[in-house]
């Protein structure tokens, strides 16, 4: 028969590897995402939680977003320079027409000697004026000679935003999408990647921004998600301004394709022309 202290010494090493090998395990696992952090970390299924809402439909309430003001119209005026139209924010103009009543106009500051008559038509026509109380926001956009795109919102009591991926920004969450942080973290990126590497970087720069974003939309149709955001409106602009459309991956040519089907994408398109 067994000595019962023989077994018992017995249990507590078997007790022991099993503590010992369930301490490896963890180990491992630490030592994977240590290497590659990226490894176990898929971000994808926290973006497809996130609250997408088609930006076609009801508009959301701006005096919400953007306070009350005495049931008076809210007012946006943007300066830019037509020698580098702000194209995004045109695209922009457009998405925000499809979903509240905009009275838009244009206009050119005495800075300017010329505009070209379809950056004057930008907005395109206006058929049927209204009442101003009956419109829901007042989009005004100046030509003029300034470095930068600058904005105001409630003219009295805001003081201005400058460029154009922070205008774009503001004028975007007007249609109350919700993100959550790593989506929103992920959409701002991509829009200050666009402005400053792709719009305004060197040709190397350039080229590795095409190789993420043929990337990214190897694995989704959109650059963030599988919604239209902020940061598609952006990069598809800068790249039309830096002339890398027609040299873009196949993954980049065929989202800007799906973007050129979108009207208001396709709108400013007549403007490159």
């Amino acid at each position: 028969e067994a000595d019962p202290s023989l077994q018992a010494l017995e249990s507590r090493q078997e007790e022991i590897l099993k503590r010992l090998y369930e301490l490896k395990s963890a180990v491992d696992g630490l030592s994977k995402m240590i290497q590659t952090p990226d490894a176990d970390f898929d971000v994808t299924n926290i973006i497809q939680t996130d609250e997408f809402s088609p930006l076609t439909t009801n508009g959301a309430d701006l005096d919400l977003m953007l306070g009350k003001d005495y049931g008076a119209l809210k007012d946006v005026v943007i300066n830019a320079n037509p020698s580098l139209p702000p194209l995004s924010l045109l695209v922009i103009h457009s998405l925000l027409c499809e979903r509240y009543k905009i009275l838009s106009a244009v206009h050119t500051h005495s800075s300017v000697k010329s505009v070209p008559e379809n950056l004057l038509k930008c907005f395109g026509e206006q058929t049927k004026k209204q009442p101003r109380h009956e419109y829901q926001l007042g989009f005004t956009l100046i030509w003029k000679d300034v470095p930068k795109p600058q904005m105001k919102f409630s003219i009295q009591t805001m003081c201005p935003i400058e460029g154009e991926g922070n205008i774009a920004r503001f004028l975007f969450s007007l249609f109350g999408q919700k993100y959550n942080a790593v989506t929103s973290t992920l959409i701002d990126s991509w829009v200050d990647t666009a402005i400053f590497q792709l719009k305004e970087g060197s040709s190397k720069e350039r080229g590795a921004v095409l190789r993420s974003m043929n990337a990214a939309l190897g694995k989704s149709s959109w650059l963030v998600g599988n919604e239209l955001t902020l940061a598609d409106v952006v990069a598809w602009c800068a790249l039309q301004q830096t002339g890398t459309a027609n040299s873009a991956p196949a993954n980049v040519q065929k989202w800007m394709k799906s973007c050129e089907n979108l009207a208001p994408f396709s709108s400013v398109m007549k403007l490159l022309k």
